[in-house]
């Protein structure tokens, strides 16, 4: 650091902001003594187990659907440019003798 960038007094006022603003250390990021165990979580009953479990599967589904919602738009515009008309599509089921 130069001086220019020192105060009058020569302390560095960014120093001295920094250290008025800068949060006060929370007890619950203090680190536990050695040998102390860690507290035991509270026991919550489960409301929302179904719930959860089909939120974590529809979570871990949700790429493949994405897969699949693109494969199935890429696979459909493939068809539209293929050039057959779209005619030849509704005849498929009927044969000319009625």
């Amino acid at each position: 650091m130069s001086d220019k960038d020192a105060g009058k007094d020569g302390e560095d006022p960014t120093a001295d902001f920094l250290a008025e603003v800068r949060p006060e250390e929370t007890p619950w990021r203090t680190e536990r003594p050695p040998g102390e165990e860690a507290p035991e979580r509270a026991e919550r009953p489960e409301k929302w187990g179904r719930a959860k479990s089909a939120g974590r599967a529809a979570a871990k589904a949700a790429p493949y659907v994405q897969a699949a919602a693109l494969a199935t738009w890429i696979v459909s515009g493939t068809l539209d440019d293929s050039g057959s008309d779209s005619g030849d599509f509704g005849d498929l089921g009927s044969s000319g003798d009625a």
